[in-house]
């Protein structure tokens, strides 16, 4: 089992606080040869439709040095998730949660607006302070 982000339990009470319920901790994908562990799987019924709206979350910090490296990692691991959750779970959508103080001083830098636009990532912005959700991001 992969070691749990920092904010692990902060960004689960602030998806819980969005009527989110946590279905997988870690939510588990086999795809091909490989099993890839997103940091959480959750749903939500959406209103009188009784339709169920699926995530998996992937989280994640920024509290490292070079904010350029973690980033590209980080990417590296959400188009992989993307692509097995494609093949394995079609209707869960990806999310890259990120905390908001990550998201003020990083994630407004040019490179990375094109980046994340180019991709189409979906974002979940984090209050580490309060445990809320700040913003959802598609």
């Amino acid at each position: 089992m992969p070691k749990k982000d920092l904010y692990h339990e902060e960004v689960r009470l602030a998806l819980e606080k969005d009527d989110w319920k946590v279905t997988h901790d870690p939510l588990r994908l086999k795809w091909l040869d490989v099993i890839y562990l997103p940091d959480l799987g959750a749903e939500k019924i959406l209103g009188a439709e009784k339709d169920t709206q699926k995530i998996a979350v992937e989280i994640k910090t920024f509290l490292g040095r070079v904010f350029q490296h973690e980033f590209y990692e980080a990417i590296g691991q959400y188009d992989s998730y993307a692509l097995a959750l494609s093949e394995t779970e079609p209707d869960r959508v990806l999310i890259l949660a990120i905390p908001l103080e990550a998201y003020n001083n990083f994630f407004q830098k040019d490179y990375v607006q094109s980046i994340i636009a180019f991709k189409n990532i979906k974002l979940l912005i984090y209050n580490t302070e309060n445990n809320t959700i700040e913003q959802w991001i598609n």
